[in-house]
C-alpha cells in the first residue's frame, strides 16, 4: 500500500509538470475545455542507485521542441538533478536523489584497484557517479575517444588522469604515446618521459609520425594474419613484446587542416583497435567542419564538459553538456552507448609533475619512434606461425 501511495505522488507530480509548462492538447467535452496530458507508462523507483524513473509520450499533435523549451520546469519541480531523454514521442525522465560530488582528487590506487577487479587492459579513467561508483573503461573494447569543453570545465585536467595513469601502469616497452600539443603548452610536461616518442607541436610535424603509425598499422597487421589471430592481444608473449600498445593523443584536434593528415589519422582511429593503436582528440568547440561524418564513425566514446549551448553539445553528442554551469568544474556527461553525468578527477599540473618525475630520463629525444620494418620488407618471408613457435620451445 505505501508503494502505491509513492508511485501515485510520483505520477500526481509529474502531472502538475505537465499542466504549469502546457505540455499537452486541448479538446471539448460537451460545453468543457479538458486538458490532455502526456501518458505515463511506468514509473520506477531505484532505492540502490537512488532515482526515480518516469517514461511518458506525448499526446499526437504536440510539438516535442515544446519538451525541451519547458525543460526548466521539470527543474523547478524536481531540482536540477534530472535527465531527460528521449525524441519526437517517447521520453524518459530520471529523476537523481544523489548528489554529484563536488570535488574528486586523482588517487591511482583507487583506480589501480578497479582495474585489477575488473581486468582492464587498457584503462581510461573517467570519474566517480552520483552514486559514488568509479567509472573506468577499456580501450580495447572503445578504442577512440573524443573530449571537449571550455576552458576551465575540466577537460585538461581528465586528459592529464587518463595519460599518467596508463604511463604508471604500463613501463615503457609496453606503452608508446604519439602526441600533439598545437597549443604549445599542454603536453610539454611529458617530454623526458620515455613512453612518449612523439611530441609534435606543429601539424606538419605529426605527419611523419601518422605515417610511422600508418606503416606500423601495416606491419602489425601482416604479424595478425601469419599467426591467424585477430587481436595483437592474441599473440604469443615472444612476438607481442614487439607489439606495444599505442596512444595517440591530439590536443586542439580542430587546428588540423591538412586533408592528407586528416585522411591518415581517420586510416589510423578506424585500424587501429585490433593492433592494439588507440586514439584521444581533446578540443573547445566541436564543429560540423572538423567532426565530419567519417570523423563521428570512427568516435567509439565521447566526454562533453561545459559546452557554450545546445548545438555544441548535440555536435558531441553529449546533451545536457550546455547546462553545466562555470562553478561546476570536472562535472561532465560521457556517452559510451548511454549518457551518464559524472564528476571527474582533479589532477593539476604541479600533481602531473610529481607523477612523471620518477619515469623522466635524461636522454630522451623527441620524436624519437624508430620503423619496426616488417619480415616482408626485411626479404623474410618466413613468418613463424603460433605451431611453428610453440614446437621451437619445447626443443628449447
Amino acid at each position: 500500500m505505501r508503494k502505491w501511495f509513492a508511485r501515485q505522488r510520483a505520477k500526481g507530480e509529474l502531472l502538475n509538470v505537465f499542466k504549469i509548462a502546457d505540455i499537452g492538447n486541448y479538446y471539448k467535452s460537451g460545453d468543457r475545455e479538458r486538458f490532455r496530458a502526456p501518458k505515463i507508462h511506468d514509473i520506477a523507483f531505484n532505492y540502490d542507485d537512488k532515482t526515480l524513473r518516469y517514461i511518458f509520450t506525448l499526446p499526437n499533435g504536440v510539438d516535442p521542441k515544446l519538451v525541451r523549451k519547458k525543460e526548466y520546469v521539470f527543474r523547478q519541480v524536481f531540482g536540477k538533478n534530472i535527465r531527460l531523454t528521449g525524441d519526437l514521442k517517447k521520453y524518459t525522465l530520471t529523476i537523481f536523489a544523489g548528489e554529484l560530488p563536488d570535488k574528486i582528487t586523482y588517487n591511482y590506487s583507487d583506480i589501480l584497484s578497479v582495474v585489477e577487479r575488473d581486468k582492464i587492459i587498457v584503462p581510461i579513467v573517467a570519474g566517480r557517479s552520483r552514486e559514488g561508483e568509479l567509472v573506468v573503461y577499456d580501450a580495447t573494447n572503445a578504442p577512440n575517444l573524443l573530449i571537449f569543453g571550455e576552458p576551465g570545465s575540466g577537460k585538461s585536467s581528465t586528459l592529464h588522469s587518463i595519460t599518467t595513469t596508463l604511463i604508471q601502469r604500463y613501463s615503457a616497452e609496453e606503452m608508446h604515446f604519439y602526441m600533439a600539443d598545437f597549443k604549445m603548452s599542454e603536453l610539454n610536461v611529458y617530454e623526458q618521459v620515455p613512453h612518449v616518442k612523439s611530441i609534435s607541436y606543429l601539424a606538419r610535424d605529426l605527419a611523419p609520425a601518422l605515417e610511422h603509425l600508418k606503416r606500423e598499422l601495416e606491419r602489425r597487421g601482416e604479424l595478425l594474419k601469419a599467426h591467424k589471430v585477430r587481436h595483437v592481444n592474441k599473440l604469443l608473449a615472444a612476438v607481442k613484446r614487439d607489439c606495444p600498445y599505442v596512444m595517440l593523443i591530439i590536443d586542439e584536434f580542430v587546428m588540423i587542416r591538412d586533408k592528407e593528415i586528416m585522411a591518415q589519422l581517420l586510416q589510423i582511429a578506424s585500424l587501429g583497435r585490433a593492433y592494439g593503436i588507440y586514439a584521444i582528440l581533446s578540443m573547445q568547440r566541436p564543429s560540423h567542419s572538423i567532426l565530419s561524418t567519417d570523423v563521428r564513425g570512427m568516435l567509439s566514446v565521447r566526454m562533453g564538459f561545459r559546452t557554450v549551448d545546445l548545438r555544441n553539445a548535440l555536435m558531441g553528442e553529449t546533451p545536457g553538456a550546455e547546462k553545466i554551469g562555470k562553478d561546476q568544474p570536472g562535472k561532465f556527461i560521457l556517452n559510451r552507448d548511454e549518457l551518464t553525468e559524472l564528476r571527474a578527477p582533479y589532477l593539476d599540473e604541479e600533481a602531473v609533475e610529481r607523477i612523471l618525475a620518477k619515469y623522466k630520463t635524461d636522454d630522451w629525444r623527441n620524436h624519437s619512434y624508430t620503423q619496426m620494418s616488417t619480415l616482408l620488407e626485411s626479404g623474410d618471408t618466413d613468418v613463424p606461425t603460433i605451431e611453428q613457435e610453440v614446437f621451437d620451445d619445447v626443443l628449447d
